[in-house]
């Protein structure tokens, strides 16, 4: 039976059955706790070639088949300048799993090369804009990225410890720069590890780290990223705390307020003063 499936196929049907727990129920979940998809939506997947990119990627195409809902999507890569083997990888994947990937030009690589203060950052905004742009140039009204379950709990604890700041990634955020498009992230309950396992079990390989960067440097010679760190703190708490990761992403859902000393919404600051002044005033009437 399996010798008549294409890899396509037999991927697609790992992801209704042996990994229907860990991943499509997960991703469905999301998808409903945050209304993410919408009737009348056009969706553009961003894929950059890498295994939640991919992953995302047939996940959507499931769901296109079977949904009641009504929506378009699209897969869109762009190509910042990676070499000619990573191109050819990222294409390479796209048939295999029989994704109709398309593929636009930009020069991010290039323009970022020489910049040594937080290249990183400035080459993530302009991946975003042009991914945008182009998600817009095809009628759609959302981008959707791969974040998943551990770059969220990772990133708070980022804000933390490297930004002095309690600050989540929310599941979707309107743009500010792009009227009427906004950002979903579909994978925001599906863990990292259930991706690898699902990853080795299909025996699939993707890009890891494509930058311009780093793609000449070895292992030892490229210095350790604050999100690294913060994956090793997060290890060796689970050793202590084995349900921590999952206390992480549940505090982001429940969120004491009126405990804060400070709080930002909507770039509006709100001090400490400000809040006990008005909490006061409303007890009293």
């Amino acid at each position: 039976m399996d010798k008549n499936l294409t890899k396509a196929q037999l991927v697609e049907r790992s992801l209704m059955k042996r990994f229907r727990k860990e991943i499509w129920t997960k991703f469905i979940l999301a998808l409903k706790r945050y209304n993410l998809v919408e009737e009348g939506d056009k969706i553009a997947v961003c894929v950059s070639g890498g295994k939640d990119s991919m992953l995302l990627s047939k996940l959507m195409q499931i769901l296109k088949k079977i949904s009641e809902v009504n929506f378009e999507v699209v897969y869109l890569c762009m190509n910042p300048g990676y070499n000619e083997k990573n191109l050819n990888q990222i294409k390479e994947n796209a048939k295999l799993l029989e994704i109709p990937l398309e593929i636009f030009e930009s020069n991010i690589f290039d323009s970022v090369f020489h910049i040594e203060k937080s290249p990183c950052y400035l080459c993530a905004r302009m991946r975003r804009g042009y991914l945008y742009s182009e998600a817009q140039k095809r009628g759609c009204n959302k981008i959707a990225l791969a974040h998943h379950f551990n770059d969220v709990i990772e990133t708070t604890l980022m804000g933390m410890l490297y930004g002095a700041q309690l600050q989540a990634m929310p599941p979707k955020l309107n743009s500010k720069n792009f009227e009427g498009m906004s950002l979903i992230r579909p994978l925001y309950c599906v863990h990292e590890e259930d991706i690898l396992a699902w990853k080795k079990y299909n025996d699939l390989t993707f890009l890891q780290c494509a930058c311009r960067f780093t793609e000449n440097l070895g292992e030892e010679e490229i210095s350790p990223s604050a999100r690294l760190n913060v994956k090793n703190i997060i290890k060796d708490l689970k050793n202590k705390i084995p349900d921590v990761e999952n206390h992480i992403f549940k505090s982001i859902h429940n969120c004491q307020l009126d405990t804060m000393v400070g709080v930002k919404y909507h770039d509006e600051d709100y001090d400490f003063n400000e809040i006990f002044e008005n909490n006061m005033k409303k007890k009293k009437v």
